[in-house]
């Protein structure tokens, strides 16, 4: 029984896992290959530089060509070549020289075989039936390398429990150009690596480098287990990473993610809001949206400091909070009113800039002739950790009161 589980998840198993993890992953325009790293990459298909649509669904495609069929390094360098050409995609780092190109195509290539390589043998590895019989992992140094890494090599043949938390940043591939794998291993081969001094990671395993913010012996951005993270909701992921990217990608992040995440998104708020009306979200937030591009460079344009990030933060005390119009307490909100802020923060009727307070305010039909229902957003400037753009109020503001704020300065139109 231990055989055949060993050639059904075999390093040889033909990959429909290693192919399903990579197609699902969605398209987000980066400017820099580490704008996106670590969990993200696990459904996020980057190219550093792509930012077409068109240009990087078709590179996403190539590469899924190249892990379907098998298909070599030279292959996919003439797909890169047709679709470069195709849509004039100019000023790509390494254009220009043979040697460049070269070097551009095989990180591309070799990066995107060997994770999506990594995150189906994470599938096949975790997969429960396998588990029962091998429940241990072990490193392996691939002795094709021509100039190894010593810490790889100090990690060969190391044999771990699968929850060993060695896993989370040391799972391979560990840099670029790494080909080291795990394979999974029963209890008797572990005991053989107890014997030999084998079961335990070398001191200072989890030491950081302050040079890369990695484990010392992984290179920056490769300190995660791909996919590791392919079944966690994709809701959960991209908030929590709009809080730690810079605010320009977290809003390209966003809008590309948005129409896949639609339906999972609102049903999240919901359930949020639905928790926060009963009093049972004390201390927790929602992320109902973030700022588009278009937003961030009004502040660009105007000189002005704009936000670190651009995630848009709710939290229950503001869904709890009384409405204030003209200064007089109404109430609060419905949650049928706040379920439709994902919406109103995607196509506001208009983004108006206070310049006393500096937030940034969301306006809204308020269903009352005359009056608008306004959003106001208190700004992260530093995107320090547990800074966040935060929803601060909401109140309503009728029309004569935004024209008249707008005429004396106090308020700046940003958009609409």
């Amino acid at each position: 029984m231990a055989e055949a589980a060993s050639l059904q998840f075999g390093k040889n198993t033909p990959f429909a896992e290693q192919l399903e993890f990579f197609r699902k992953k969605i398209d987000l325009p980066t400017d820099a290959w580490d704008d996106v790293v670590r969990e993200a990459r696990d459904r996020a298909f980057t190219v550093a530089g792509a930012a077409q649509a068109d240009l990087l669904n078709d590179l996403h495609q190539a590469i899924g060509r190249a892990i379907e069929g098998g298909s070599s390094l030279a292959t996919f360098r003439k797909d890169f070549q047709e679709i470069v050409q195709r849509h004039g995609w100019t000023g790509w780092t390494g254009q220009g020289t043979a040697a460049g190109e070269a070097w551009r195509t095989r990180v591309i290539y070799q990066t995107n075989m060997s994770t999506s390589y990594a995150a189906g043998r994470w599938r096949q590895l975790t997969n429960p039936a396998l588990l029962s019989l091998r429940p241990y992992w072990k490193y392996v140094h691939s002795d094709g390398v021509m100039h190894p890494r010593p810490l790889h090599l100090a990690w060969n043949r190391m044999v771990l429990h699968h929850t060993h938390m060695f896993w989370r940043q040391h799972y391979p591939p560990n840099g670029w150009g790494c080909q080291c794998y795990v394979i999974a291993v029963g209890q008797a081969e572990y005991e053989a690596a107890l014997a030999k001094g084998k079961a335990e990671p070398p001191a200072g395993w989890d030491a950081i480098d302050g040079k890369t913010g990695a484990p010392v012996g992984i290179d920056k951005g490769f300190d995660y287990a791909p996919g590791a993270n392919a079944a966690t909701p994709l809701a959960d992921l991209v908030n929590q990473k709009l809080f730690n990217l810079a605010a320009p990608i977290g809003a390209r992040m966003y809008a590309a993610m948005r129409p896949t995440l639609r339906t999972e998104l609102r049903q999240a708020f919901t359930n949020y809001l639905t928790d926060a009306a009963t009093g049972s979200a004390a201390g927790r937030t929602a992320v109902p949206g973030a700022m588009d591009e278009a937003t961030l460079s009004w502040f660009w344009a105007e000189k002005r400091r704009g936000p670190a990030t651009a995630e848009i933060v709710l939290d229950d005390a503001v869904v709890l909070a009384r409405v204030v119009d003209r200064r007089v307490p109404v109430g609060p909100l419905t949650v049928g009113e706040w379920a439709g802020l994902p919406d109103i923060l995607e196509a506001p009727v208009q983004i108006l800039f206070d310049t006393t307070t500096g937030r940034l305010v969301y306006l809204a039909e308020s269903g009352t002739p005359g009056s608008m229902l306004a959003f106001e957003v208190e700004l992260s400037l530093s995107g320090a950790k547990g800074q966040y753009n935060r929803l601060a109020a909401t109140f309503r503001l009728d029309a004569g009161t935004i024209e008249s704020e707008v005429a004396s300065g106090r308020f700046k139109v940003v958009k609409g």
